[in-house]
């Protein structure tokens, strides 16, 4: 697809059928084993697939149907990792009257949420990603794009100093071994050929806008946090560019998607300012793309990406987490305003997130997320037509 303008695709999740989720809920108790669970999931999986081509999308994702969410499925493909519920984290919190008052304030079920803590030594038990990828491949002639937890994240949640310090005694030390698997799984993806590998870091935004309390958040266990935001980005941006040494200017694109939280419906809850902060990280990651969040005013002012040397721009165009279908006109004026900055072929459209990115609690319907895609592409074949 090299030179076409505009194309198009989706962030990763799509929401879970009850029979999914119920199937999750019946592996996790023991009371199916997974291969009963994924012909479950392989049907979800082809009906989204159908979807995705319907709406004529040029990249097309599984929706991230085998996962609970966009982090903790790690713990099923990792030695020596535990699942927690957010609630359950806080028997690790010191300050838990603090970690609460984040959770109410933010509108977050603290019980539906979980989240992966290591134990002991990590490793990979089986890929991540690959067999999901692989299953898709199988019945697509579209490029497809692969999501991953990005290794700050990982980093962040994993470390508990109760359940990890004896391994890691320190987030640091764990760090070196989530590169490493993040780094055998790219290579493992690439070999496939997948056509697009995004690592997901929304943590980054709450570093540089959460006001109180501002070294900790729900998000992932996010107890280890530096109270300084400029070395905790430098921190991470390390951590990426040495997971993606190596890899770019193969075939498989790879991409970095930074958003401001997907957890609730409620706009006034969700983290809100301009990308300004992180421009040292977003200039200096090595990546291809970075996919970012633009379809409300929470995002800030577009011309900041003057700054991101030159790096193609996964565009933000619809709001995952709102009922109202945006108008392709609405969406052709927002892409116009880019048009100044970057060239067509730099250009690529998606929803700011996902639209189920935690099982428990989709962001939108089937239909409404089918709507709001075709409305998306409609506006990419506008656009293309225009001088």
């Amino acid at each position: 697809m090299r030179n076409v303008k505009f194309l198009t695709s989706m962030i990763g999740s799509w929401p879970r059928t009850k029979e999914v989720q119920r199937a999750m809920r019946d592996k996790k108790a023991g009371r199916i084993s997974e291969e009963q669970f994924n012909e479950i999931a392989d049907q979800a999986i082809l009906q989204i697939l159908k979807w995705q081509e319907e709406a004529g999308l040029d990249y097309v994702s599984d929706g991230e149907q085998r996962r609970d969410n966009y982090i903790s499925f790690v713990a099923e493909h990792l030695h020596n990792v535990r699942m927690l519920s957010v609630a359950e984290l806080l028997d690790y919190v010191e300050d838990k009257a603090s970690f609460e008052e984040i959770l109410g304030t933010l509108d977050v079920p603290a019980y539906s949420m979980t989240n992966p803590a290591a134990t002991g030594k990590i490793s990979r038990k089986k890929p991540l990603a690959l067999n999901d990828y692989l299953f898709l491949k199988k019945h697509t002639n579209k490029a497809i794009k692969v999501t991953l937890p990005g290794p700050y994240l990982l980093t962040r949640s994993m470390w508990v100093e109760g359940l990890s310090k004896e391994s890691y005694p320190t987030k640091e030390d764990l760090a070196i071994d989530i590169i490493r698997v993040l780094r055998e799984e790219l290579e493992d993806l690439i070999e496939a050929g997948a056509d697009f590998v995004q690592f997901d870091e929304p943590v980054l935004t709450e570093v540089v806008f959460t006001k109180k309390n501002a070294n900790r958040t729900f998000m992932c266990g996010a107890l280890t946090a530096k109270a300084d935001a400029e070395e905790e980005i430098a921190f991470a941006l390390d951590l990426m560019n040495q997971v993606t040494e190596g890899m770019l200017g193969r075939k498989t694109k790879i991409g970095v998607h930074v958003c401001r939280g997907n957890w609730s419906t409620e706009e006034e809850v969700l983290l809100r300012g301009p990308y300004d902060p992180l421009i040292p990280y977003l200039a200096e990651v090595k990546v291809d793309q970075l996919v970012l969040e633009y379809s409300t005013p929470r995002a800030g002012e577009i011309e900041v990406i003057k700054e991101f040397a030159g790096k193609e721009l996964g565009f933000g165009v619809i709001n995952p987490r709102t009922e109202a279908v945006e108008s392709v006109e609405e969406v052709v004026s927002r892409v116009q305003e880019v048009r100044k900055i970057l060239d067509d072929e730099m250009i690529f459209l998606n929803p700011d997130c996902g639209f189920g990115t935690f099982a428990q609690r989709p962001m939108n319907s089937d239909e409404i997320a089918f709507d709001k895609l075709k409305m998306m592409v409609e506006a990419a074949k506008i656009l293309r037509e225009m001088d």
